[in-house]
């Protein structure tokens, strides 16, 4: 049975995630408050992240960072992009 969630994102009723993305509160927020549409996009802005900043994922400092991102992202006013950040031109 599909999971409904008010997306906090998009501000509608949307598809939820079939799982929490990480056992802990905020995964069990996310869950219950991001659409499966708004988490996939947050997958390509994390990458993003990942690679503008160099970070490397397994360090608890890039873990800290990411979760701050990922809180603006959804729950404040969206997650800035890198000031250096061009994006990709279209092919």
């Amino acid at each position: 049975m599909a999971h409904n969630v008010f997306c906090a994102r998009y501000k509608q009723e949307m598809e939820g995630l079939d799982e929490p993305p990480f056992d802990s509160d905020f995964g069990h927020k996310i869950y219950n408050n991001v659409s499966k549409r708004a988490w996939g996009e947050w997958i390509e802005h994390q990458k993003m992240l990942l690679n503008e900043y160099r970070l490397q994922p397994w360090t608890p400092q890039a873990q800290e960072f990411l979760v701050e991102q990922m809180n603006q992202y959804f729950f404040g006013e969206g997650a800035q992009l890198p000031k250096e950040y061009v994006p990709p031109s279209p092919r």
